[in-house]
């Protein structure tokens, strides 16, 4: 007997989330979503995917960190992609590190996910560039790092960069891809 193979989607965009069910569900996929962390676990008693597409910063503050280790916590064998919009190194090493089989920014579709559901290894033919990182790609990244350690709060990330809450808010809107 053949199942459909069972797929959280943890997301905070309604409107992005609608699209990735509905592209999932015609692709044979049994989707349940989430919005949130508190969301995820309550989610996990009742069903138990067998994939996982998460966003990395979801509303209320929660991280798609937390949900990705929560969910392998759950069922190590889940194969979990990690979606942002905020795409940083330090990011997607932690995913990694957490047991994310992927990481992808966004806009990334359906198809993508699959692909990264499927590439279990590594791809040592990569192609590697010459450019460098700038400055503000740097900077970004310590931003972004700082944020996901401090669980996306705003006013600490501030004081442990030493900057005032409304610059750091300010490069946050400058940075915002969604």
């Amino acid at each position: 007997m053949d199942t459909e193979p069972q797929l959280l989607i943890v997301e905070d965009d309604d409107a992005f989330a609608r699209t990735l069910v509905r592209s999932f569900e015609r692709r044979g996929y049994e989707v349940r979503r989430a919005a949130s962390l508190d969301g995820v676990q309550a989610l996990l008693p009742l069903h138990s995917p067998e994939y996982a597409v998460v966003d990395l910063k979801l509303a209320n503050g929660s991280s798609g960190l937390a949900c990705v280790q929560v969910l392998l916590a759950h069922n190590p064998e889940m194969v979990v992609v990690v979606l942002t919009g905020y795409a940083s190194i330090a990011t997607a090493v932690e995913a990694i590190k957490l047991g994310a089989r992927h990481y992808l920014a966004k806009p990334a579709n359906t198809d993508d996910i699959i692909a990264a559901f499927d590439r279990s290894e590594g791809n040592a033919e990569v192609e590697l560039t010459e450019r460098t990182t700038s400055i503000k790609t740097l900077e970004w990244e310590h931003i972004h790092d700082t944020l996901a350690a401090t669980n996306f709060n705003i006013s600490e990330t501030a004081r442990r960069l030493g900057m005032h809450r409304r610059t750091l808010a300010r490069k946050l809107e400058k940075q915002r891809v969604k």
